[in-house]
């Protein structure tokens, strides 16, 4: 979706309790769950007094990029994406905080099991969000679907300290509407019966896959609202836009969204990327930055019980020219030294000298670690998973710096926030 949609705010309210009372949720088997603000939630959660000033999380130097700003942030204009210079000077007195990746992971898995508790239909979308299919927990739990909606509600908050808002409705698009709509930490119900009604008043931008510059286009055309689309005869919607695209506004345009929760989207790629402080022409130093990096994405990749066959590097320039050099190995590994070795290989030979802005790994080929065990006996990873392994365990009872390379206890470049790319 694009510019974010809202409806005038009697016609929202009928879709709100009244009196404790929610509108009839029959049929809406369909949650959205999207946190608030997650990354500044948690920190705000680890650091109780900043809650009444605005916070900010993301990279910190002159190149960092916005991850999270809490709903105080929001209000002097702060969003996501944004670069953190300019975030700075929209207001400088804020609190701008590092990310705490791991800390965010560990509250989701917490999250996402509150969810799993509840329905084994749950299509995580990131981190901090999720889709869930509640028509067959219905009778188990004895609650209706916006009974779930308010369980989950007080449940994330009663075990993990932040909020979330919740969208209920019949289909997929629906419920993620209306969640957006309901934040922070609200809740909404969008009745079958009503899904005109609130659809129609919202603007073209609403619809998904209509971006900024699509927007732009069906307002040009007349098209300014969701009702406008719907209004429209197909065929010269098609002779407007073009056969598929007009196909799929006027089926959302309609309230029709047959796509089912997908309980399991089985990840195509791991990886990690940073972007430093000041461009770096050291190929030491890039290998150093290399094993951090193949350490954080092989320590996903056996969190999850996944091995990878393709390793491959991302390397921008500081005039932004941007290169990728991936290699297959023979088989599936979950082992940093064989990661790292390969990508400072691609480095070394296939990446030209210059000065570099951001470096990455990437781990892709995905197979489950049980069906993808290592055949070749005396490869050079045998007693690496060992101790790595053994790192593993370290890690997770004394904190992520428990067990480091040696090469990595040294002075490290000064970087921006890391951003890993959601699941593709």
């Amino acid at each position: 979706m694009g510019r974010s949609a809202n409806l005038p705010r009697g016609l929202r309210d009928r879709f709100r309790a009244r009196d404790g009372v929610w509108p009839d949720d029959t049929g809406c088997r369909m949650l959205h769950v999207d946190m608030d603000a997650f990354y500044a939630s948690v920190e705000i959660r680890e650091r109780p007094e900043l809650a009444s000033v605005p916070v900010v999380v993301g990279g910190v130097g002159g190149r960092g990029v916005v991850c999270s700003a809490n709903y105080l942030a929001r209000e002097y204009g702060v969003r996501s994406a944004m670069p953190t210079a300019h975030a700075r000077r929209l207001i400088p007195n804020a609190v701008y905080l590092s990310p705490q990746f791991d800390l965010y992971q560990e509250v989701s898995r917490g999250v996402m099991a509150i969810f799993r508790d509840i329905t084994p239909l749950v299509e995580p979308l990131s981190l901090d969000e999720a889709f869930l299919d509640v028509g067959g927990a219905l009778r188990r739990l004895g609650l209706t679907p916006g009974g779930v909606g308010e369980l989950i509600r007080s449940q994330v908050f009663a075990d993990h300290g932040v909020s979330c808002s919740v969208g209920v409705a019949s289909t997929k698009f629906l419920a993620k509407l209306a969640s957006g709509m309901c934040k922070p930490d609200g809740m909404m119900v969008v009745p079958a019966s009503a899904t005109l009604e609130f659809l129609h008043p919202l603007p073209v931008s609403a619809l998904w896959g209509v971006g900024a510059k699509t927007a732009a286009r069906l307002e040009q055309l007349g098209l300014e609202t969701v009702g406008d689309v719907a209004a429209t005869p197909l065929p010269r919607l098609r002779r407007m836009i073009g056969v598929a695209l007009a196909e799929h506004l006027f089926a959302l345009a309609a309230g029709v969204d047959d796509r089912a929760v997908v309980p399991t989207s089985r990840e195509k790629s791991i990886g990690a990327e940073e972007t430093f402080e000041v461009d770096h022409y050291d190929r030491d130093l890039l290998r150093r930055e290399l094993l951090r990096l193949s350490e954080r994405s092989v320590g996903s990749l056996r969190a999850k019980g996944l091995r990878g066959r393709t390793v491959s590097i991302k390397v921008r320039f500081s005039d932004f020219t941007t290169i990728t050099r991936s290699r297959t190995l023979p088989v599936s590994t979950d082992v940093t030294q064989e990661v790292y070795r390969t990508a400072v290989e691609l480095l070394d030979t296939q990446v030209p000298p210059g000065a570099v802005r951001l470096i990455g790994v990437r781990i892709e080929g995905l197979d489950n670690a049980d069906s993808a065990r290592q055949l070749i006996f005396d490869a050079p990873e045998r007693g690496w998973r060992e101790a790595e392994q053994a790192a593993d365990q370290a890690r997770s009872r004394f904190g992520s710096l428990a067990v480091r390379p040696a090469s990595l206890l040294s002075d490290s470049p000064e970087r921006t926030a890391e951003f890993e790319p959601k699941p593709e």
